[in-house]
């Protein structure tokens, strides 16, 4: 480690005078606002939740960390921009990290880099499985009351590696190895479930067996939701549509072009290029179209949807297969199928502001338990936003933005015999929010 009392160099003179600068501040911290997810964790009880699901073999007596310490360290660590496991190392003795832990600045060392990896290579399959449950709880005990219906937004991600660890695969289309776990979030973006897998298509088997799990612990707690399953063509096989059918969720799904979908549309693709090629300047212009058709493979005919355009980029032709009963296609299009879209926002700022893309563990169980660490993390960040003040830009601010304003705040701490206190800059510019978050969160519901 470097000499902390040794000065910065390189540094300019300020008015004539010279500026000394050391790493010798003591009880000082640049995650001030670390605070305020340590309240969002304790509402959410995501440590626990997780925790729970793994057999502690460590004997009782000469235990320093429990596991659910360590785990509620990691989360606080990825939330707070730390997603790298060794700056645990440096961040154990954070003064407010310690407190995040009900730890008294002067209290003992949080748990080691060294810790947190033999954590991360615990859980067995059987214990990631539930785990995944545990999640899908989470998610379900976040809503005040049983919702009538829920939208599910799947989608997959790639996720480059670069060594040899369990279950990578070579993809073409991205020319690199890696994963392509299958993300869910829901239409409000609620974190619901995520899964390792090779980099390559899901497979229909494999997409229903996925469903099936998910669905029978969505059902464990909501028996009467009715549910709507969203996504793109990856996932219109017939394994999904037939399961779907088979029990009773909604679906509304992408479909890949092909030669006889398109036969259907011709007349109708002539017609909307020559109306654009008429009036240009009016701008795109877009036609839709319904039919029943299907593939060979599928069990029986579907409604499919067309969405067709014109612009100057050229001709523009998507197809959606649904059992959805409203009738405007338009709105089936526009206003159902096109929100999928934030889903991709919400695996950005899953994968780019909380690093889930960090599975450098060469064993798929420990990748597959970082996966569900960074959904704990995203879990902190999302409470801190539902806690900002409504119709405010705070309430769809990007996790980047509220780590930035709220997280990142100088903090110089006191511990005094009777109480510990935190001085923050003066000129914060988000103290205000800050404060109006602290008296939401006890409002969170669990």
């Amino acid at each position: 480690m470097e000499n902390s009392m040794l000065p910065l160099p390189g540094l300019s003179l300020v008015a004539g005078k010279p500026i000394v600068a050391r790493f010798d501040g003591g009880l000082l911290s640049s995650d001030g606002g670390v605070l305020a997810l340590r309240e969002v964790e304790q509402r959410l009880r995501v440590a626990d939740r997780l925790v729970g699901c793994i057999e502690d073999p460590r004997a009782p007596d000469q235990i320093t960390h429990t596991l659910s310490d360590i785990v509620r360290f990691r989360l606080l660590m990825i939330a707070a921009g730390y997603e790298d496991g060794n700056d645990a190392n440096n961040l154990r003795v954070d003064p407010m990290f310690k407190m995040a832990h009900a730890l008294a600045p002067s209290d003992r060392e949080l748990c080691s880099q060294s810790t947190i990896s033999r954590l991360e290579n615990l859980p067995d399959a059987r214990a990631l499985l539930r785990m995944g449950r545990a999640m899908v709880n989470l998610y379900c005990e976040s809503f005040k009351q049983v919702p009538k219906r829920i939208a599910l937004d799947i989608d997959d991600t790639f996720d480059a590696v670069h060594g040899g660890q369990q279950l990578r695969l070579f993809n073409a289309h991205y020319d690199e190895y890696g994963f392509q776990p299958i993300v869910v979030f829901d239409g409000g973006g609620r974190f619901v479930a995520a899964m390792l897998r090779p980099a390559k298509r899901p497979k229909g088997t494999e997409v229903r067996a996925f469903l099936r799990r998910l669905l029978r612990a969505i059902r464990a707690n909501w028996p009467k939701t009715e549910i709507m399953l969203r996504a793109d063509s990856h996932y219109c096989c017939p394994e999904v549509l037939d399961w779907c059918r088979a029990n009773g969720l909604d679906y509304i799904l992408g479909v890949a072009p092909t030669t006889t979908l398109r036969a259907h549309i011709e007349t109708l693709e002539a017609s909307v290029k020559a109306r654009f090629d008429a009036a240009p300047k009016d701008g795109k212009v877009r036609r839709f179209k319904e039919f029943l058709d299907g593939a060979a493979s599928w069990s029986r005919v579907e409604r499919i949807i067309a969405r067709v355009e014109a612009s100057a980029e050229g001709p523009d032709t998507r197809f959606i297969v649904t059992n959805l009963a409203i009738r405007n296609a338009r709105i089936l299009y526009e206003d159902v199928y096109c929100r999928r879209g934030r889903a991709e926002n919400h695996i950005k700022s899953w994968k780019t502001h909380l690093a889930a893309d960090r599975t450098s563990c060469s064993k798929a169980t420990a990748n597959q338990f970082r996966l569900f660490l960074h959904a704990g993390a995203y879990w902190l960040m999302w409470g801190l936003r539902v806690s900002m003040p409504k119709r405010s830009i705070w309430r769809v601010a990007q996790f980047d933005t509220l780590r930035l304003r709220l997280i990142k705040i100088a903090a110089h701490v006191i511990e005094m015999k009777t109480m510990i206190k935190i001085h923050m800059p003066t000129a914060c510019p988000a103290q205000e929010v800050l404060r109006h978050a602290l008296t939401r969160i006890p409002c969170l519901v669990t």
